[in-house]
């Protein structure tokens, strides 16, 4: 694949920027590592359910079920594989029943496809409930040595695939096809374009990405339980970051995700109890006064600008 003038800047913006959220571990704030840990999973998650969501405007609530997913691999399995290869089975398992839902859901749209994923994640949490109360094993410990630095510089070496991995999906066929999907599905099909198998290819990047996630987060939480593992509140935090910076760019999530996980922060410590009305509130906020997000916004502003140039 040939890159353009256009793309060189950009890559070496975006690998600047990777290289200097590596460099967070130097500054020796537990503080600052876990605001970073946070920014660098929502980035993660926001992202690679944007690659999906974005281009063709299906609204997926589905991450908790993938992301816990990920956690319970991890949490059943390392006391006897490699940490590294957990994640790489999580990601497949992820993979599989990302395409196993989607071949048999894609077919819908709108607030049905939004429900079914909702209650996929829910499904999921209570078969993992009820199959530990026959085993009577309510959760999992996961003891490493595994700190959070190696967590950290692990998701940011995971942004750094999903980043690049949206970009080569933007400038193929799969992504040109994604996009005529978004804009009108009939016509799309119309066209020839098998609209199934790239909706599927698409939801599976997105339901392998949010499993390794799971997958590498594990041992931060030491004790895993459906309740942590399976979060819906999840699902709609990173909704929300995604819609707040605008899924219509790759960049776009990321500027959701950074003050969000600040306002996010500040409002658990100071009003904990009150967190899922904030998501409500700022749910709503979000579909009113910011439909295409900051990017819709930071793209406004770039036209009148040239309008005015052109003018003068």
């Amino acid at each position: 694949m040939n890159l353009s003038r256009d793309d060189i800047p950009a890559l070496a913006f975006s690998a600047l920027l990777l290289g200097l959220a590596a460099m967070l571990p130097l500054t020796g704030s537990s503080y600052w590592m876990g605001i970073g840990l946070s920014i660098a999973m929502f980035t993660v998650l926001s992202t690679s359910w944007a690659l999906f969501s974005g281009p063709t405007h299906y609204i997926s609530l589905a991450t908790a079920a993938f992301f816990g997913l990920g956690t319970y691999t991890v949490g059943l399995g390392f006391e006897s594989l490699p940490f590294w290869l957990l994640i790489i089975i999580a990601a497949a398992i992820g993979a599989a029943l990302a395409g196993i839902v989607g071949l048999a859901t894609l077919r819908l749209s709108g607030v049905y496809f939004v429900i079914f994923t909702l209650g996929l994640a829910e499904l999921v949490r209570q078969l993992t409930t009820w199959v530990q109360n026959l085993t009577g094993q309510r959760g999992f410990y996961v003891l490493t040595d595994i700190g959070e630095t190696e967590i950290y510089l692990m998701l940011v070496g995971l942004a750094a695939l999903v980043f690049l991995t949206g970009w080569l999906i933007g400038r193929s066929r799969l992504g040109f096809a994604l996009r005529i999907i978004g804009d009108d599905e009939e016509v799309a099909r119309h066209s020839g374009i098998n609209t199934a198998r790239a909706k599927v290819l698409l939801f599976m990047v997105s339901g392998l990405v949010a499993a390794a996630t799971g997958a590498i987060l594990a041992p931060r939480y030491v004790y895993i339980e459906p309740s942590l593992a399976f979060s819906p509140i999840l699902s709609f935090q990173v909704v929300i970051m995604a819609l707040l910076g605008g899924p219509g760019r790759l960049w776009g999530p990321l500027v959701g995700v950074i003050p969000f996980t600040f306002l996010w922060e500040a409002i658990s410590s100071s009003f904990p109890n009150q967190t899922t009305l904030v998501l409500g509130i700022a749910f709503l906020v979000i579909v009113y006064a910011l439909p295409r997000g900051f990017v819709g916004l930071i793209e406004d502003g770039r036209h009148r600008l040239r309008a005015r140039e052109g003018y003068a």
